[in-house]
């Protein structure tokens, strides 16, 4: 596994966090549409989504040239409150004009196994690279990012890119999610986390030997560019690293 080093960015709190993750997404556009003209975007549940809201009000983004995924969702439909898509479609996604068709959803008729092999066919139909230029991770109290979980075997996982997973310890317990494999391929990762529960996983994320890591701290693009947003509070236990590096 590659061992990429992390570009921190840490901010004074959520609303300014939410205003640079907004410019760096329309930057990562910019870029990928001037390189191969579309845009390839993954996204995680929880709070990301709602940093995410400023985008809907900007005026110079082409909607038509995004390509969504998800970098785990759960095993229910899309209307259902526990849905990643659903998160994202009420920050987001109802305020903007993305092709429906272009915004990759799980099956939730087929068995989760099925569904696994469903998203990761559907989306090398769209991406057969499966390099997306931009992945949205976040990361929970434990270290978990995705469904990616402590100790569970799917961190070992290296066959697939989307794999099933029928026990996780976070509910619900059926989900899908990316492997190491896929997220590897990324050309851009952005861990955004926030809050001092987080503050434990953070240092050992961030300073860690990679084997003593969490499934977040394992998250190493293999050619791609990494990096952290984070707010004072998850930042805390970092040292003092000065003033705050560009990200551009």
């Amino acid at each position: 596994m590659s061992d990429c080093p992390a570009l921190v960015q840490v901010f004074e709190d959520n609303v300014e966090l939410s205003k640079r993750l907004c410019s760096f997404v329309k930057d990562r556009y910019d870029e990928a549409v001037e390189s191969h003209g579309k845009f390839h975007i993954a996204v995680s549940g929880g709070s990301l989504p709602k940093f995410m809201k400023g985008l809907s009000k900007r005026q110079d983004i082409d909607w038509t040239k995004w390509w969504v995924y998800f970098c785990d969702e759960r095993y229910v439909s899309s209307g259902d409150p526990d849905s990643n898509y659903g998160a994202l479609k009420q920050v987001l996604l109802d305020d903007i004009s993305i092709p429906e068709s272009q915004i990759l959803k799980i099956n939730s008729a087929v068995s989760v196994e099925e569904a696994a092999k469903q998203y990761e066919k559907e989306m090398k139909e769209r991406l057969p690279s499966m390099e997306l230029d931009l992945s949205l991770c976040g990361m929970g109290p434990d270290g978990h990012t995705c469904s990616l979980f402590p100790g569970h075997p799917l961190l070992k996982e290296d066959s697939v890119d989307i794999a099933a997973i029928s026990d996780s310890p976070k509910l619900p317990p059926k989900r899908i999610t990316m492997t190491y494999r896929l997220l590897r391929k990324c050309q851009q990762v952005v861990f955004v986390v926030t809050g001092e529960s987080k503050v434990p996983m953070v240092v050992s994320s961030l300073h860690e030997s990679p084997e003593n890591r969490p499934p977040a701290g394992q998250v190493r693009p293999d050619s791609g560019k990494l990096f952290w947003f984070l707010d004072s509070k998850a930042a805390a236990g970092l040292p003092d690293r000065g003033p705050t590096p560009s990200l551009i």
